[in-house]
C-alpha cells in the first residue's frame, strides 16, 4: 500500500509538472522563457550540438515554433535541418556542408553556452519592447520573431542577436540588432 502511494504521489508531481510546463511552444518572450527553450533544444539535440541557424517564431494561434539546423558531429559535415512546432520535433532535411579545404566544419557553427545563449536572446527581446515602448511610443509591442545571425565566415564577433516586433494590432515590424555582448547595433523597419 505505501508504494502505491508513492507512485500516486509521483503520478501527480509528474502531470502537474508537464501541464504547469507547456514545452517550448508556450514559453514567453523572456529571458526565462527563452532559457527554458535553450534546455528544450540540449534535451533534444544534447548540450555539445553545434548549430547554423537557430530562429524562434511567435504565431498567435500556436505559440513558439523553433528552426534550426544542428549536428551533433560537426566534423562529419552532415547537420540535420529541424522544426519545433505544438509541442513535437520534426527533421524536416539532411544537409552535407562544404568548407573550405584546410578548415573545420566546427568554425562554421555555434554552441550555445557562454558566448551565445538563448537567455541573452530573451533579455533583449524584454529590452527590445521598452525601447520600442519608448521611443515609438508603442504599447504591448508584440513579439514576432529571434534568432542568431552567424556569418557565413565563421567570425564569431560579427554574429548578432535579432529582434522582430510589432504592434499588438499588426502592422510595420520592427527589427533590433545587438552584438553577442547585447551591445545596441541599430533598429530598423
Amino acid at each position: 500500500m505505501k508504494h502505491v502511494k508513492q507512485i500516486l504521489v509521483l503520478l501527480v508531481f509528474g502531470i502537474t509538472l508537464w501541464s504547469c510546463g507547456g514545452g517550448a511552444a508556450k514559453q514567453p518572450a523572456t529571458a526565462q522563457g527563452f532559457a527554458d527553450i535553450e534546455q528544450e533544444l540540449k534535451n533534444e539535440f544534447g548540450d555539445n550540438a553545434y548549430y547554423t541557424e537557430l530562429t524562434i517564431i511567435y504565431n498567435e494561434s500556436i505559440g513558439n515554433s523553433i528552426s534550426t539546423t544542428v549536428t551533433d558531429d560537426p566534423e562529419s559535415m552532415e547537420m540535420g535541418q529541424w522544426t519545433y512546432s505544438m509541442g513535437s520535433w520534426n527533421q524536416t532535411s539532411e544537409i552535407t556542408l562544404e568548407v573550405p579545404q584546410g578548415t573545420k566544419a566546427a568554425d562554421f557553427m555555434f554552441q550555445l553556452g557562454e558566448k551565445i545563449g538563448l537567455k541573452k536572446l530573451g533579455e533583449l527581446v524584454e529590452k527590445s519592447k521598452e525601447q520600442l515602448k519608448a521611443d515609438k511610443a508603442i504599447d504591448n509591442p508584440r513579439f514576432e520573431m529571434a534568432f542568431i545571425k552567424y556569418p557565413k565566415n565563421g567570425d564569431i564577433e560579427a554574429a548578432e542577436y535579432i529582434v522582430k516586433l510589432q504592434p499588438e494590432n499588426g502592422g510595420t515590424s520592427f527589427t533590433f540588432n545587438y552584438q553577442l555582448d547585447g551591445s545596441f547595433i541599430e533598429m530598423d523597419y
